[in-house]
């Protein structure tokens, strides 16, 4: 009678202390039945939607194919990003690559991009994006030069809103471009008035 009782007890505390250990996994987000029937991966992360890409890569890995697809959220500079180029391709300006400017560097060109394309001549003092500022401050207008730090382009053409058809030498991976672009965050100045 002894043995059976201690038996029973031996076999409460087992159920009970595997039944904690069942409630503990579903309160961080694992399946009830991981490292009982399944191998599992404690989650390093505090969203539902984290703790399933955590777990679908370690199952992947495990199998030898793909991971779990993320869901990322779209952060404000790219949504604005976007939303330049909607704005761009409702205008219907298709992008234009154009010959590189003659005598300017193969690198960090876009200064004397810009001095070539409204002086003629690559004037070495205006290869740095920054001393195109000592021109005096203008309004937007065809001719003008759109300057910010790092960076410079000729505009162009106005296309509407805060979007221009402009030169912009070095516009990426090397390029030179004459394609739309927005001037939002960009100084204008004259350059023909210093």
């Amino acid at each position: 009678m002894l043995k059976t009782v201690l038996a029973a007890c031996v076999l409460l505390c087992a159920l009970t202390i595997n039944a904690e250990a069942r409630q503990r996994h579903k309160a961080i987000g694992l399946h009830p039945e991981c490292n009982v029937t399944m191998p599992c991966v404690a989650p390093s992360a505090s969203t539902p939607d984290q703790v399933r890409v955590i777990r679908g890569r370690y199952i992947a890995r495990q199998m030898g194919f793909g991971a779990a697809i993320e869901r990322r959220a779209v952060r404000d500079s790219k949504a604005r990003r976007s939303a330049a180029s909607f704005e761009a391709a409702k205008i219907n300006i298709a992008a234009q690559v154009v010959a590189h400017p003659s005598g300017c560097p193969s690198r960090a060109f876009c200064g004397c991009g810009a001095a070539v394309r409204v002086f003629g001549a690559p004037i070495r003092s205006l290869w740095l994006a920054a001393n195109w500022f000592k021109f005096p401050r203008a309004a937007p207008a065809a001719g003008m030069v759109a300057v910010r730090r790092h960076h410079v382009f000729v505009l162009e053409a106005h296309l509407g809103g805060d979007t221009w058809q402009v030169y912009d030498a070095n516009s990426g991976r090397r390029l030179t471009r004459i394609h739309a672009r927005s001037i939002a965050g960009y100084v204008i100045v004259n350059p023909r008035a210093g």
